[in-house]
């Protein structure tokens, strides 16, 4: 009886070869991400935490200086759009996909019936700053001009003032390419009118504690 033969290969198969070095990678996250941990879970209970282009970011919990100031701005404005606007506060503004700086105060166009999605955008926002001035006006200013917030203020309680923000332009020297080209320091005894409520001047005084 004739013995069976194996087939031999031509070629002896290739040694493994060591995986090459592996370097870790940042973790994007994405608005969907976000608010399923922020409003779907107790995680960040307690805490203001913001999503800027993928990175969450703890912002310092206001006190109660800030929360007066808010206070204050909130009854102002919702007086002052009365009609067809929705004054939102510290809710989402969502700027693409991976960005929610979640403003202390919003006002954008419609009311709240109409709005079925988080907004992209306002025509007017406002930050109450106790401690982060210098963000606030700095880096968050750079990100609302990006996205093209025609008016921005800042309420500085600590110095009591309101910085105002207008104009948004492209600068390629700020962090996210883009910068207001009017800012106004409004002081106590000072008034404007926000660009979406002209007629209304508002006085710098009523904002501040």
């Amino acid at each position: 009886m004739a013995t069976a033969t194996l087939p031999v290969s031509a070629t002896a198969p290739a040694a493994p070869t060591a995986p090459g070095p592996l370097q870790p990678t940042a973790y994007k996250w994405t608005v969907e991400d976000f608010h399923w941990v922020k409003y779907g879970s107790q995680v960040w209970e307690g805490k203001k935490v913001l999503l800027i282009d993928g990175g969450l970011m703890e912002m310092p919990p206001p006190g109660p200086i800030h929360n007066t100031a808010l206070g204050l701005a909130d009854y102002l404005f919702k007086a002052l759009f009365a009609q067809g606007h929705w004054v939102r506060i510290q809710m989402p503004l969502v700027f693409g996909i991976n960005t929610d700086p979640i403003p202390d105060l919003a006002v954008v166009a419609g009311v709240p019936r109409s709005i079925s999605t988080n907004p992209s955008t306002a025509v007017f926002v406002l930050e109450v700053s106790d401690s982060t001035v210098s963000f606030d006006t700095g880096e968050k200013a750079s990100l609302y001009a990006a996205a093209g917030i025609a008016d921005y203020w800042v309420i500085d309680v600590i110095n009591r003032r309101v910085v105002v923000h207008r104009d948004p332009t492209a600068d390629a020297k700020q962090k996210y390419g883009h910068a207001y080209a009017s800012v106004n320091v409004l002081l106590p005894g000072q008034s404007l009118a926000p660009l979406a409520a002209a007629s209304s001047p508002v006085a710098v005084f009523d904002l501040l504690p």
